[in-house]
Parts: structure tokens; C-alpha cells; sequence
């Protein structure tokens, strides 16, 4: 067999063509091809990038190759920074890169190296998520920022750059559901909407806690009538039960939205 080049078989007994290089102690693995000769063509083009400059992180893109473009970027970490990571991160000085593509290089604070060393971020409707015990998550979810959250309305990237995801970047707006920061009669108030056909509001509250707190109680309210929608509670981890207890008494939800729920549940 050619160098870098090891035969396989598919479970119709068919061959394939598997390829592999060694470098600084690492078994690299560099993908499955039909024939031998792509595959030691693999071999070559990985082995090149390996023992030459040539080939950088910022100029990989500028031609063809026959490895992908994520084995290309997890060759350059390695040969650059001495560091074998699977999925497509390049290490920068105080922060890493994850390339999902040609096009899109996402920014991330060393803090997440470990947790997308090993979580493929994978892109879907304009979504970015990854697959953790079987379950899809946003990448945003590590923000604290809610599912189907609105850009510049819920959070924003604080220099603009919406793939630049290092936490001093992600500016969280409005972190409960239903809660939206607003300026009313010139003051900042935390506004509560409850949608049923149509948005009700609420109130509007001093802090988001209380907001966070008023949304609950009338999901409870249309749940105890018997209403049944899916609507998530808010969880607010900084309040002691008794706390929010006395908040969630103190609260009174609007005659408007009782008497609708009320003639809802007829």
C-alpha cells in the first residue's frame, strides 16, 4: 500500500481506503476515500502542511484542497500550537477560533476550549446548536439566553460582530420569557406581555426579577383555569423561596387578562 494508506472494508465487503499520519507522538486520522491513490494524495497534502509554513490559517482558504477545510484547520493548531483538537478550533492569543466554515470564523473565550474541543457546532435555519446527551442545544443557551431570543431586542454583540461569541461581547437584554426592557415615561421599566390571540399586558416593573416573577403568575392563573398552552416558567435562581413568595403575592395581575382567562375557560 502506499504511504499513509490503510484498506477497509464496507459491510458489503467493498474496500475503501482509510488515511493517516503520525506527527509530534499523534496518530492523525485524515479521512476514508474510494481510491488508494486520493488517499495517499490525503497523505501527502497533510504531510506538506505539516513540514511547511507555507500553508497558513489565514491563507487555507485561498485554494482547493483535498482534505476538508475542518481536518485543514485541526492540522494547523496542531503543527502551530503543539495542541491536537478534533473539531475545527484554531488557538489565538487570549481567545480561540471555531471555523464553521470558509466564511464564518466564531469567536469564543478560552473558558468554552474544553466544552467545543468536544462539541461540534452545527448550523441549522440560522441556528447555531450542538448535540449534547442527545439533545439539541443553542449555543446561546450558555448565555443564558432564551430559545427563538431576538437579536438587538433580547441581547446583542456588543461590538457588533454577531460571530464573536467571548462573553464580554454578549450583552443579555431581556433574560426571562415574556420580559422585555423598555423606557417608560423616562424610566427604565421591565415590561411583561402574555400572548393568548394576541399580546396582554401584564404590568410593567421596577426590576426583572419582579417581571420574571408577574409572567409566572399569570401562567399559573391560565393554567389553574384549565388552559393549556405550552408556556415555559421563568426560573430565577437569585431570589430565596420566601423572597419569591413575597413577590409573587404581591402581585396583581390585570382585570383585562383574569376576566379574558376566565371567559377562555367557559
Amino acid at each position: 500500500m502506499l504511504q499513509g494508506v490503510y484498506i477497509a472494508y464496507r459491510k458489503d465487503k467493498t474496500p475503501y481506503y482509510r488515511s493517516s499520519i503520525h506527527y509530534n507522538g499523534k496518530h492523525v486520522s485524515l479521512g476514508s476515500f474510494d481510491t488508494e491513490e486520493e488517499a495517499h494524495n490525503a497523505y501527502k497534502e497533510a504531510y506538506s502542511i505539516y513540514k511547511s509554513n507555507e500553508t497558513t490559517i489565514d491563507n487555507y482558504t485561498n485554494s482547493e484542497h483535498i482534505l476538508s477545510d475542518d481536518k485543514i484547520v485541526t492540522i494547523l493548531n496542531h503543527r502551530d500550537n503543539k495542541i491536537y483538537i478534533k473539531t475545527p478550533i484554531y488557538l489565538r492569543s487570549g481567545y480561540f477560533s471555531y471555523f464553521l466554515s470558509r466564511d464564518k470564523e466564531l469567536k469564543f473565550d478560552n473558558d468554552d476550549l474544553f466544552y467545543y474541543s468536544s462539541h461540534r457546532i452545527l448550523a441549522r435555519k440560522g441556528h447555531l446548536y450542538v448535540n449534547d446527551f442527545g439533545m439539541q442545544y443553542n449555543i446561546l443557551s450558555r448565555f443564558g439566553i432564551k430559545n427563538f431570543a431576538v437579536c438587538g431586542s433580547d441581547y446583542k454583540f456588543a461590538n457588533g460582530d454577531s460571530n464573536d461569541y467571548r462573553y464580554s461581547n454578549v450583552i443579555v437584554i431581556n433574560k426571562y420569557h415574556g420580559v422585555h426592557k423598555i423606557t417608560y415615561r423616562n424610566q427604565e421599566k421591565h415590561q411583561v406581555k402574555i400572548h393568548f390571540n394576541g399580546d396582554y399586558l401584564i404590568g410593567r416593573y421596577n426590576t426583572e426579577e419582579e417581571a420574571a416573577i408577574a409572567y409566572n403568575k399569570a401562567v399559573d392563573y391560565a393554567r389553574d383555569k384549565g388552559i393549556k398552552k405550552n408556556y415555559i416558567d421563568n426560573y430565577v435562581p437569585d431570589l430565596s423561596p420566601s423572597e419569591y413568595s413575597e413577590i409573587y403575592d404581591s402581585i396583581e395581575l390585570p382585570k383585562k387578562y383574569t376576566d379574558y382567562i376566565d371567559n377562555l375557560a367557559k
